[in-house]
């Protein structure tokens, strides 16, 4: 019997209604004679109103403390859930981070998981007892909850489904699979069948959000074989296309490569530019250093030396909510003189594309920025890796822009 791990998002457990409908999916996979482990998240919504809660109680709040509250919504969800299931004459438990153990290290709220216990879980599966755990939680080494930050939850199912050596893990969430681009800009777009973990992982930290970029890399370091699917279709009615949703796997396991499989955006990026940096070594490592002392995560990066050769102009990129905090952490810097003025630009956007067949072709970079050209779109910063090109444009072109490269690169005719 193979063990299949099930992981459903807030929107999917969002009310009883919608726990009855993933409890139907459930017990498809049961009848279809599989071991079956569901990860779930907390109800939409759940979480933010329980932060809402922590922040009321005590602005300035014990972190430890914090996680304890936070970890409930997910609590709730594993134990209705269990109810419905046995509902439908399945046999269930709900087990907890802690019970099983899930057991993490690292900062409370932003844990890792370091080892998953086993022996009970495995022992519920193979006497045919669906195991509901909640997502987001485990224990620490001095045995306190403890959360692993936004998103978390795929990160929970992935590792589950390693530690259980699962066949697959399949994340249901609102949309059926991954798509070249998102449909809501690009009616055209098109799910697509089998995609990289490399690309997948490309196109998460772009901006595409079908996946949690942490989980996508952990299936791949522990090659667990990834499936995006709705939870929203009907589970007494489906066909096999419903279900067949998008495979993240290997490279291997797929037969041709795309060029171009994806084009991702971001509309929350800030580019800030340091006008007179002075052209001398150490320079670069104290500005970034200050940044990441002030936690800013920084991404694209382009310096521009001067023709007296003796100062540069830096820019790079910032997700928006970090902005005010980068400028912030640089003014001390340039109140020294240790170089000019600090522009900021929130009005901006990163668009990607993403394939791995531009391992073995020419030309991709240059067809896009022709086609950015032929818009009147100007590029004002570019960032390459061997399967991705990502450009900064002014936001307001984004949509054309995601339309112009997703017909160029024909990602609508595949």
């Amino acid at each position: 019997m193979a063990i299949v791990v099930m992981k459903f998002g807030g929107t999917s457990v969002g009310s009883i209604e919608r726990i009855n409908r993933v409890a139907s999916h459930v017990a498809r996979e049961v009848r279809a004679g599989n071991q079956v482990a569901v990860v779930v998240s907390a109800m939409s919504g759940e979480t933010n109103r329980l932060i809402g809660l922590t922040q009321e109680a005590a602005s300035l709040h014990d972190a430890k403390e914090y996680d304890t509250v936070v970890a409930t919504g997910e609590q709730v969800t594993c134990g209705l859930l269990a109810m419905n299931l046995q509902q439908y004459g399945i046999r269930a438990r709900s087990w907890l981070g802690w019970q099983i153990p899930i057991r993490t290290v690292g900062l409370h709220s932003a844990a890792r998981i370091d080892s998953i216990g086993t022996d009970g879980l495995m022992a519920d599966l193979e006497n045919g007892v669906v195991t509901v755990i909640p997502g987001f939680q485990g224990v620490s080494l001095d045995g306190r909850v403890t959360t692993l930050g936004r998103g978390g939850s795929d990160t929970s199912a992935v590792a589950v489904a390693a530690a259980l050596n699962a066949e697959r893990c399949d994340i249901y969430t609102d949309v059926d699979g991954v798509y070249t681009t998102d449909p809501r800009i690009e009616s055209k777009a098109r799910k697509i069948d089998r995609i990289s973990y490399e690309e997948m992982l490309e196109l998460a930290s772009q901006g595409a959000k079908v996946l949690q970029t942490r989980s996508v890399q952990l299936a791949k370091v522990h090659n667990v074989k990834l499936k995006v699917l709705s939870s929203f279709i009907d589970p007494e009615n489906c066909t096999e296309d419903d279900l067949a949703g998008t495979l993240v796997c290997d490279e291997g396991d797929i037969v041709e490569q795309l060029v171009v499989s994806g084009i991702a955006y971001s509309r929350d990026e800030a580019k800030i530019t340091l006008r007179h940096v002075p052209d001398k070594p150490g320079i670069a490592a104290e500005i970034f250093g200050n940044l990441a002392d002030a936690g800013v995560n920084v991404d694209m990066i382009v310096q521009n030396t001067s023709e007296d050769g003796k100062t540069t102009d830096l820019t790079f990129t910032v997700p928006e909510a970090e902005a005010d905090r980068a400028v912030t952490s640089l003014r001390d810097a340039a109140r020294k003189g240790e170089f000019g003025e600090i522009q900021a630009d929130k009005n901006v956007s990163k668009i990607s594309i993403v394939g791995t067949g531009m391992r073995s072709h020419s030309g991709v970079a240059r067809k896009m920025f022709e086609t950015l050209a032929a818009k009147g779109i100007n590029i004002l910063v570019i960032s390459t890796s061997e399967i991705k090109v990502s450009v900064l444009i002014e936001s307001e072109y984004t949509e054309l822009a995601v339309r112009a490269l997703h017909s160029a690169y024909e990602l609508d005719k595949v």
